[in-house]
């Protein structure tokens, strides 16, 4: 398997680069310009500046857009600018976890920091790789998160696959990426129109719960506040701040 390489003495490149490569936890070598270049290489990163350094066949430079950079390396990674199949699988959730799969081939693997941050995150993808086909395929579970996932992704115009995870293989410490190349490589039903978000009692009264833990016991949010978080109307600390501006209000 071939990987990835960064090549730069801009320690705050190096430093931007790593952290976006461990996030994305893609196996990488960090080397200097004097080490022999391994035979597991298959695309290095470095920067305009430092490109006559590098004595290789593939690579990429990066200045301010690390996360583009990094993506276009696994492209060259896999080899192939047109696939026949390309499917994107979605692991529903606060922050869901996302894979590519091109010809049956994983090529990347992605986790978001909100279910509305999907839907960038699908674009970049469908701007990086060309196929013939093209399909998103969902898990089923954490229907709150899943519908606002499907409602901000539905405009793109992909068919839309709803995956039942209980006929997956999901194993108990696979992590979101993990299980979102599970759900990509399992049939699901398409899905026609855009689905209604209406958060349960359940999933409400949590959030207060939680609301209490991160303000130190000082508030609970109301169940209205709490809606508008699992809505992603607004964030949890927002609802924090309001709920204690409408107490010493009082």
């Amino acid at each position: 398997m071939k990987i990835i390489a960064v090549m730069t003495e801009n320690f705050s490149l190096y430093y931007d680069i790593v952290k976006i490569l461990k996030k994305e936890k893609l196996p990488f070598l960090s080397l200097s310009f004097e080490d022999k270049i391994p035979p597991n290489v298959g695309v290095i990163i470095t920067n305009k500046s430092e490109k006559d350094k590098v004595k290789f066949h593939s690579v990429v430079l990066v200045e301010e857009d690390i996360p583009r950079a990094v993506d276009e390396s696994q492209k060259l990674l896999s080899g192939k600018d047109m696939f026949s199949n390309l499917i994107i699988g979605i692991d529903p959730g606060k922050r869901p976890g996302i894979a590519v799969l091109g010809d049956g081939d994983v090529i990347q693997g992605f986790q978001t920091d909100s279910p509305e941050g999907a839907t960038e995150i699908v674009k970049q993808i469908l701007e990086l790789y060309q196929a013939q086909e093209i399909k998103i395929r969902i898990g089923h579970g954490a229907p709150t998160y899943r519908n606002r996932i499907i409602n901000a992704i539905f405009p793109l115009k992909i068919p839309i696959e709803i995956v039942n995870e209980t006929n997956t293989t999901h194993k108990v410490d696979w992590d979101d990426i993990r299980a979102a190349v599970d759900i990509a490589l399992t049939s699901g039903y398409l899905i026609k129109s855009p689905y209604q978000v209406e958060p349960r009692n359940g999933e409400l009264k949590n959030i207060q719960r939680i609301s209490r833990l991160e303000s130190d016991g000082a508030v609970t949010i109301s169940m209205k506040l709490a809606k508008e978080v699992a809505l992603g109307n607004i964030t949890l600390e927002e609802a924090i701040k309001l709920q204690k501006l409408q107490l010493n209000s009082i």
